[in-house]
């Protein structure tokens, strides 16, 4: 899994977020056949464009930050292009909760594989939000929490290592 490091560039919530997004809205428990399908496509789109809107968000927000704390962005702009990602975002999940649900719906025992890669995916956004955070704290936050991890006996340099040469992981 590689890192998006360029400090101006705001990554876009990609394919780690569709199994989730896809699974987000399936409800477990049967309902009546005659609005079932109508029903199920609905929610399950929803579900995924609610899952794609709010992992932009945070994405954005994240990786923003950075910028605003360095001067480039003011708060303004950072709330719009917080939105403009959010909602170019919210077209792309759409059409990808949609098209995860007829695949569903047409063969429910994908559920159980797109389950799984829905793991992956989490864990997956998990690290990218993680370095969205880690890039938009000072130096000195960053200093401060690796040293807060290290006296709790955290090893943050394996999720860090991907960043290159950060002066606080050396030994």
């Amino acid at each position: 899994m590689s890192r998006e490091r360029d400090p101006h560039r705001v990554p876009q919530a990609g394919l780690e977020a569709a199994p989730l997004a896809g699974l987000a809205g399936l409800e477990l428990s049967g309902g009546p056949v005659g609005l079932g399908t109508r029903r199920f496509l609905v929610e399950s789109t929803v579900a995924g464009v609610m899952v794609y809107a709010a992992y932009q968000a945070l994405l954005t927000g994240l990786r923003s930050e950075a910028m605003v704390r360095r001067g480039e962005l003011g708060r303004g702009a950072q709330g719009r292009l917080i939105l403009r990602t959010v909602w170019s975002s919210v077209k792309e999940g759409s059409a990808v909760s949609l098209a995860i649900a007829l695949l569903l719906l047409v063969c429910p025992w994908l559920s159980l594989p797109l389950g799984v890669l829905g793991v992956i995916g989490v864990g997956k956004a998990s690290l990218d939000l993680f370095h969205a955070f880690w890039d938009g704290l000072s130096p000195w936050q960053q200093q401060q929490l690796h040293e807060a991890a290290y006296e709790a006996g955290v090893q943050l340099g394996g999720l860090l290592r991907a960043a290159g040469g950060n002066r606080w992981l050396e030994p």
